[in-house]
């Protein structure tokens, strides 16, 4: 873990402060949503939740470097799609009427990371049954994930229960690695995400892979489509801001990262944001952890809503 991308004692307690009152402020109401949403949710029913989720992902990281981006890339593709409920995690269930959403073009082949869900599902189960839904194990999946990787740490809104329906209409319109930047824009701000949101979520590009098929190169000569590149290849597994460096040296690996610059429309809206994130860390650290907090407030099931499912994969048997 580099130490650049960490920050020292004194300014990072300055960050988490700021952070939290950002948290205070945008769980009343992102894209009308968020009330009923908490820090403290299971510090009665399920204290230990963070620790067991935490430990986890320490585990899993052991033997797949690349779960930490893969884990916050379900939490994006969940929220994007029905809100914050946990839909993407459902498979196909006949009896239930549920086609999966795992299947869409942009999860099919390239979505992963559900069995470290199972896991956490199963220690979250063995601790505290039926008390945390598997949309908060997405969200607080995504925020352990970057702090793991030398990111930014942010305190997570809790208390999303867990949706019984998928959308497939909704998740085929995902964002493409191929959208040009004001589709990008529309489909960001009909979630009530600004430029700042966007350019600081597409920050989490800053570790993972891409399979080749979907880069600006496209695969090389003897590549399976399928093949993996590093979307960041300065640091591939370390949450920092070397990603924005990239763009602005004409190096993104999706086309859809490298527009924030290149597009027409990119020079009045995101691209000085771009240069920003590139000249400060810190900067993006905070904004990327706001942004986090916004996306995970929209449109999330509290109350009665919903359910608290027992497995995540499937909702749960109604009696008769």
């Amino acid at each position: 873990m580099a130490p650049s991308s960490r920050f020292s004692l004194a300014p990072r307690g300055s960050f988490l402060l700021t952070v939290a009152l950002l948290v205070l402020l945008l769980s009343h109401g992102t894209h009308g949503h968020g009330a009923g949403l908490s820090s403290s949710f299971y510090d009665g029913s399920c204290p230990g939740t963070r620790d067991i989720v935490r430990r986890v992902i320490q585990d899993a990281r052991v033997t797949d470097t690349r779960i930490p981006a893969s884990l916050i890339r379900l939490h994006f593709h969940d929220c994007f799609v029905n809100g914050c409920d946990g839909s993407l995690l459902l498979d196909d269930d006949a009896q239930a009427a549920i086609m999966t959403e795992k299947n869409v073009p942009a999860n099919d082949n390239s979505a992963r990371g559900f069995g470290v869900v199972d896991g956490i599902k199963r220690a979250l189960e063995n601790a505290c049954p039926g008390v945390v839904s598997c949309a908060d194990i997405l969200a607080l999946a995504a925020e352990i994930s970057v702090e793991l990787a030398g990111g930014p740490s942010w305190t997570v809104p809790l208390g999303r229960r867990d949706g019984t329906t998928t959308n497939i209409e909704s998740a085929n319109n995902l964002p493409s690695p191929f959208d040009p930047l004001e589709t990008l824009q529309e489909k960001f701000r009909n979630l009530g995400l600004d430029d700042t949101d966007l350019v600081a979520l597409q920050g989490a590009h800053t570790f993972g892979r891409a399979q080749c098929q979907f880069t600006q190169k496209n695969c090389t000569a003897g590549q399976s489509e399928g093949a993996l590149v590093n979307l960041d290849d300065v640091t591939p597994d370390v949450f920092d801001n070397k990603y924005y460096g990239i763009l602005l040296r004409g190096r993104a690996q999706l086309p859809s990262d490298q527009v924030m610059l290149s597009d027409p429309v990119a020079a009045r809206t995101t691209a000085p944001i771009v240069r920003r994130f590139s000249g400060n860390q810190k900067d993006f650290f905070r904004n990327f952890a706001a942004s986090m907090v916004k996306m995970g407030n929209i449109s999330p099931l509290t109350g009665r809503d919903g359910e608290i499912r027992k497995n995540c994969r499937r909702v749960n048997k109604k009696p008769y």
